[in-house]
């Protein structure tokens, strides 16, 4: 571990409910993301990629073991910017455009609106979207909707992607696009990717392939 990594999770595992009612979501969990890392999340439903994700991003805390961001900062500086998600579905929110979407993390953050138009402008045109940037989502293809959400993620320039089976609701060529994108996204930006997914052709795209199996982390990176 270095003061380079980008997340740092020691002994980091997540339960939910309590007594006989416990789910255990991740088992103690210890692994590292450095940087420019390509990282496949493999394993199948409820394995714990999920979870392993949502810690790694600072959308949940840990129930027991902890999760650090050495070259970041603190869990509130994560977003905006450092830290991005793309989730399975794109998430747009129907009465935006897609310029509207792309923008509108960098508003709430407390950004002038003429700034995040304008980095919403460049991801859009990186992802060779610009000419849908008065679209409603409903006009548009379920593959390009996903590239839209990657545009939202480059929109902040990110030094970490995570991405949450990014292709469970495309077909197999809108599915190849998309990954193709996101490993193009990522070098972009100098950014680290891990991409959680149970597609075998997903993982081969990336350097490293950690595998989970009833909320364990089997292999990965640094002792994991």
């Amino acid at each position: 571990m270095t003061g380079g990594d980008l997340v740092v999770c020691a002994g980091a595992g997540r339960t939910y409910g309590a007594g006989s009612g416990t789910v255990i979501a991740l088992r103690p969990t210890t692994c590292v993301v450095g940087p420019g890392a390509r990282v496949a999340l493999v394993g199948p439903s409820g394995s714990g990629k999920t979870t392993l994700l949502h810690l790694m991003a600072g959308l949940d805390q840990p129930t027991v073991g902890t999760v650090a961001w050495p070259a970041i900062g603190p869990r509130p500086a994560l977003r905006p910017g450092p830290v991005a998600v793309i989730f399975q579905g794109p998430s747009l929110l129907p009465a935006l455009t897609i310029m509207e979407n792309v923008a509108l993390p960098l508003v709430f953050a407390g950004g002038r609106q003429g700034d995040a138009r304008r980095a919403a402008t460049s991801a859009l045109a990186l992802m060779d979207l610009d000419h849908l940037a008065d679209a409603l989502p409903e006009e548009i293809s379920g593959g390009q909707s996903q590239r839209v959400a990657v545009a939202r993620a480059l929109a902040g320039e990110p030094r970490l992607i995570l991405a949450d089976e990014p292709t469970g609701q495309l077909d197999a060529a809108a599915g190849r696009e998309v990954v193709q994108i996101l490993l193009a996204a990522a070098g972009h930006a100098g950014a680290a990717l891990v991409v959680s997914t149970h597609d075998t052709a997903v993982a081969s795209r990336l350097d490293e392939r950690w595998q989970m199996h009833d909320g364990r982390l089997l292999t990965g990176r640094r002792g994991c």
